[in-house]
């Protein structure tokens, strides 16, 4: 078998610009030329998805690239079947790196007769030959449980840090992170000490599934800049709201930190008509030429973060140290610039 020489990535159609992001940011850190490996993904005329690598990967240490965004399906079979073929081309080891991971939010059974389908995308994943899985911002924490491989959980509160410490720079004693309900307020407190800034909630009242009747501001946001902070951002109803109830409440200016820019349906021109001033949203989710032109939607790149994390597993360091935001300012350095 042949040595293991340098980290071999390979992608799927998910999200093809981050992945060669990826790709090139690590060719930086290692001095040398790190490409995607040759492939291709297709599908035959009845849908059914084909994948064939063109490049010799036995005893290779691989990392495929693909969130499982919309078309969810669509994307979690291909990677599930380029695993497949990973696995009898002999890859030595085969880490799924799942930027955004789809079905998070169905991670336990909210009533009688309703799926996990967390777990079952998790044992789907585990039986297709993953050793490992790298991915970002997980809906809940519990989904690690899931399953029996290793999973490297990352954050993006430590760029969301960085980049609020950029924008607001001599303006942090106006800031105040907002969590958008009850159930973020652990990940909100968690950015909120990142930058030293008081949290506050909005508590959202729903007479019936899917519907917010109304809110209540829990905390002073008068004369505050508000940060609203949450993992998923999907019709963006729930976010234009609670936007509109600070903005009512007081507060100065409303913008919004969310990791998955899901954005489905009506959301970006929701966004674009809101009270808010701006979304920030990662790469995480390949963004759709809609959500590009909208003239208060902000992208920060997850890429230098993957890239490092990927050279950490492959080089058998420590991914916690990704956490801080002190370890990820160099490696951000050329987007937010230290005086």
């Amino acid at each position: 078998m042949p040595a293991i020489t340098e980290p071999k990535l390979i992608t799927g159609n998910a999200n093809v610009s981050l992945a060669r992001s990826i790709a090139r940011r690590m060719s930086m850190h290692r001095g040398m030329s790190i490409n995607l490996v040759d492939a291709r993904v297709e599908r035959f005329h009845d849908q059914e998805i084909f994948v064939e690598v063109f490049e010799n990967v036995r005893g290779e240490d691989m990392y495929v690239i693909q969130p499982t965004s919309n078309p969810a399906n669509d994307n979690l079979m291909e990677l599930l079947i380029m695993v497949d073929a990973l696995r009898r081309s002999s890859a030595s080891r085969i880490t799924a790196v799942i930027p955004y991971f789809g079905y998070a939010r169905q991670d336990r059974r909210s009533k009688a007769r309703t799926p996990i389908s967390a777990k079952l995308v998790a044992n789907l994943i585990t039986q297709a030959g993953v050793d490992r899985v790298l991915t970002l911002d997980l809906h809940a924490a519990q989904i690690q449980g899931f399953f029996d491989i290793p999973v490297d959980n990352l954050y993006a509160s430590p760029i969301f840090a960085l980049d609020i410490e950029h924008q607001f720079k001599g303006k942090l004693d106006d800031v105040m992170i907002v969590s958008p309900d009850v159930g973020g307020v652990a990940r909100a407190r968690e950015l909120a000490k990142r930058i030293n800034a008081p949290l506050s909630i909005v508590d959202k009242r729903r007479e019936k599934a899917g519907e917010v009747a109304g809110m209540t501001v829990i905390g002073d946001v008068k004369g505050h800049k508000c940060i609203i902070v949450d993992d998923i951002c999907d019709t963006a109803g729930t976010l234009c709201m609670a936007a509109q109830t600070l903005m009512e409440a007081g507060a100065t200016e409303v913008h919004s930190y969310i990791t998955h820019g899901v954005l489905s349906g009506p959301a970006v021109e929701r966004v674009q008509n809101s009270a808010m001033k701006s979304l920030v949203i990662t790469d995480s989710i390949e963004p759709t030429e809609q959500v590009k032109a909208c003239p208060n939607i902000r992208i920060v790149p997850t890429a230098p973060m993957f890239a490092q994390a990927v050279l950490n597993i492959w080089g058998g360091m420590s991914v916690s140290s990704l956490f801080e935001t002190d370890t990820l300012i160099p490696i951000y350095e050329s987007l937010y610039p230290r005086a």
